[in-house]
């Protein structure tokens, strides 16, 4: 009977691909998530973090977050959808 490895942990922890790579956000969105290169997974959670903090999902359609005057120098409109929040976050790090 085979046995499988389990990924080592120290290997893991250290992962510079796909959503693990740590990326550069914009001025823009860096008002939002802090300056320094983040991976993009903590750049998703610390936006939802903002969004819950300021109240600013729609509450009459939790898909849609309405912008304060922060997030609509990212938005670069008044609203914007969840889903179109990781076209936002691409077209915003570097």
């Amino acid at each position: 009977m085979a046995t499988t490895k389990k990924p080592d942990a120290a290997k893991k922890s250290n992962r510079t691909d796909g959503i693990h790579a740590k990326v550069k956000p914009s001025s823009e969105l860096g008002a939002i998530v802090g300056e320094g290169p983040l991976p993009r997974s903590e750049i998703v959670s610390k936006m939802w973090d903002y969004i819950k903090k300021h109240k600013l999902q729609n509450p009459d359609d939790g898909r849609e977050i309405l912008a304060d005057a922060t997030l609509e120098k990212l938005f670069g409109k008044k609203k914007a959808t969840m889903f179109e929040l990781n076209k936002i976050i691409s077209a915003n790090v570097s």
